[in-house]
């Protein structure tokens, strides 16, 4: 017999939980399914495991450059059980601020287990049916495990496993050149690991600018990380120790403990049964919806990484924000309204909004364009923190801003006061001829903007 609920959320990642508490606190009867962990990628395997791992790891660095500030410190150790402990702690107390959240919440009911469509309203648990007048799907991604020669005759680690390493690795390689692959570069190498880096393109994070990939492969390898780009034909073979990857016909075999692969991710809709619903995939398995998250099903929405719209935690949350104005505020909010926006994790981290310089030649239209390098930042001299630069780009004829980037400390901060003048739809001039704090990354916005020169 099947239980009937106002509405059911499959998935307890970043979008599900708060939609769960606007629809019950609007009267609603809610179920919100999870099969494995509530709180989803970001709590348990992404953002909040990965970035206390990125500050125990800088934590480290700084104790080795304490000399260069007059701190003597001596020889440094990094303890993996306590940095993997820390780590723990912290996702669990977050996971657990979730599912009391979740369990307390009237009108809700938490249900384990993995949901499928039987029909377009009616979803089956293990051995429950579960039916709902409106279904919205929040199921998230997973790594991509790629046909790799040899790959499966050997142990490989995804994001999520090498979580769960608390010793360290003595040569850690990272097949991959993106976000994920890049932040456990560094951090497994200040952690004191050899660490070696294997990218199939010619550059490292591809969708930016090549300025900004060359400058974090500098930045990279200015700490001893290798870097192998063009591997275009990668092969792996087990060894006593560990395993050899050669990452090209004729060359010489790169000898390793650890293997990461951080090649991408795809979404969890290939076991929900969408056919059954009728729900549209594209071609890589994304749930096709619409500028309101919908679906060609008119009653069910898709959220989060599974719609392809984004694949960060504040897309997935943003995505509940405009599921629920639409549904529950009278307020058409689209996702065409969003900035593309978003950071990498190394130190120092990159913030992006907009488009980039490429993307803006690539238009066609007229723009000017602005840099300036950390080294004439005095917040980044004052911490020895001198590494990167600011660059911004701004449309010649209607000084709307198009896009920045801040490769830099602090740059995944400073990168907001740009994003809220654009999304404010205002001229670069509000922001140049604001007054900012001293000394700050910010004070230098309004002076790369004030020294701008025509994109060539």
């Amino acid at each position: 017999m099947s239980e009937h609920f106002d509405a059911i959320i499959v998935g307890a990642g970043q979008a599900g939980p708060p939609l769960a508490g606007r629809l019950t606190a609007a009267g609603q009867r809610v179920a919100i399914v999870e099969r494995k962990l509530i709180g989803g990628t970001c709590v348990n395997n992404g953002c909040i495991p990965t970035k206390t791992l990125v500050a125990s790891a800088h934590a480290a660095h700084l104790a080795r450059r304490g000399g260069e500030y007059g701190v003597a410190t001596g020889w440094i150790s990094v303890d993996m059980v306590k940095v993997k402990d820390r780590k723990e702690g912290i996702v669990l107390a977050d996971r657990k601020g979730v599912e009391d959240w979740l369990e307390g919440m009237d009108g809700c009911t938490v249900v384990r287990g993995h949901a499928r469509f039987i029909d377009p309203h009616t979803l089956r648990v293990d051995d429950r049916e579960l039916h709902a007048d409106r279904i919205f799907l929040n199921v998230g991604g997973r790594a991509v495990v790629p046909d790799v020669p040899g790959l499966a005759d050997v142990d490989y680690l995804t994001n999520v496993s090498i979580l769960e390493l608390d010793t360290l690795p003595t040569h850690l390689v990272i097949v991959g050149g993106s976000y994920i692959a890049l932040e456990f570069a560094q951090m497994y190498r200040r952690f004191g690991a050899a660490v070696t880096v294997v990218e199939r393109g010619p550059r490292l994070a591809s969708r930016e600018d090549e300025d900004v990939s060359a400058t974090i492969k500098e930045i990279l390898e200015s700490e001893g990380i290798a870097i192998i780009l063009g591997a275009d034909d990668v092969r792996i073979a087990k060894t006593d120790n560990g395993f050899e990857l050669t990452p090209r016909a004729g060359a010489d075999p790169i000898v390793g403990s650890h293997l990461l692969m951080a090649v991408g991710r795809r979404p969890n809709t290939d076991d929900l049964g969408l056919e059954a619903a009728g729900v549209q995939t594209d071609a890589r398995g994304y749930v096709v919806v619409d500028d309101a998250l919908k679906t060609n099903v008119d009653h069910i929405w898709a959220m989060g990484d599974c719609n392809g719209k984004g694949a960060f935690t504040h897309t997935s949350y943003n995505d509940y924000e405009i599921v629920a104005a639409n549904l529950l505020d009278d307020d058409p909010r689209r996702v065409s309204d969003r900035i593309t926006t978003y950071a990498l994790y190394i130190d120092p981290p990159l913030g992006r909004a907009g488009m980039t310089v490429g993307e803006v030649r690539a238009s066609g239209r007229k723009a000017l364009i602005g840099t300036r390098p950390m080294t004439r930042v005095g917040r980044a001299v004052e911490k020895g923190e001198t590494q990167g630069f600011m660059q911004v780009v701004v449309d010649a004829e209607t000084d709307q801003i198009l896009g920045a980037a801040i490769l830099g400390v602090g740059g995944d901060e400073a990168i907001h006061a740009i994003l809220d003048v654009m999304s404010a739809k205002v001229p670069y001039t509000t922001l140049s001829r604001t007054m900012h704090i001293h000394p700050t990354v910010s004070e230098l916005i309004p002076t790369m903007l004030q020294e701008m020169t025509p994109l060539d």
